[in-house]
């Protein structure tokens, strides 16, 4: 068993030890197993990665983070900075996997529309840090919406995330952050890592939804560039 089917598996051990809410009736119509986290998409070498809140229903039935009309924004950028060329919606937008990770603060979907809880979130917590830590070997983690930002607030001085957050500059400023984690082992382990934050692509974020591909594009280019 490779190291990442271990981390996946402790994950699923962990959903198994205690219950939390899921939205079983979606995974069930998907003929998945509700407790086998959905933790990452794309590639594990790539130097970007998007962290979003968590799973909607499209991203359970394909098992991948980003999927339904957030994650079609998101790889829809992908792809024209890639490949310098405007998708159309039969434009198979797969092969942008290849440059990218995707992932979400839990590896599963909450019942409804509604974000987990703190408590959950402190739960599966150490399983991200080992993803982002020990198994992605990039730096650059864009995060969508202010559920995602809020979740590296602990890996920065008390109040410091808040500060920055707070700015009228945040989606076009950085925020460097060290991650820490422990193994199974007790061993510390760190990665310098720059938080990009870009505000949710939903159509209900009124404010920012006609902005995000020219601020998702400002990101990507800075990163691929």
């Amino acid at each position: 068993m490779s190291d990442i089917n271990q981390l996946i598996a402790q994950v699923y051990a962990e959903a198994k030890r205690e219950s939390f809410p899921i939205d079983e009736p979606v995974y069930q119509a998907a003929g998945l197993d509700p407790k086998m986290p959905i933790l990452y998409g794309g590639n594990l070498e790539s130097p970007l990665c998007f962290f979003a809140r968590d799973l909607g229903k499209d991203e359970v039935l394909v098992q991948q983070p980003l999927y339904g009309a957030a994650g079609r924004h998101v790889r829809q950028g992908i792809y024209r900075t890639l490949f310098q060329k405007e998708p159309n919606r039969s434009t198979d937008l797969s092969g942008v996997l290849e440059h990218v990770l995707l992932t979400n603060t839990v590896p599963y979907k909450p019942p409804g529309n509604k974000a987990y809880s703190e408590n959950v979130k402190k739960r599966f917590r150490p399983f991200l840090e080992q993803l982002l830590i020990r198994h992605w070997q990039g730096n650059c983690i864009i995060t969508l919406g202010n559920e995602a930002f809020k979740w590296f607030s602990p890996y920065a001085p008390k109040g410091e995330a808040a500060q920055f957050f707070a700015g009228s500059d945040r989606y076009t400023s950085s925020f460097p952050i060290t991650l820490t984690a422990q193994d199974e082992q007790g061993q510390r382990h760190e990665r310098s890592v720059t938080i990009l934050p870009l505000p949710h692509p939903s159509p209900l974020n009124q404010k920012y939804y006609a902005q995000f591909p020219q601020l998702l594009q400002q990101r990507l280019t800075s990163i691929f560039s």
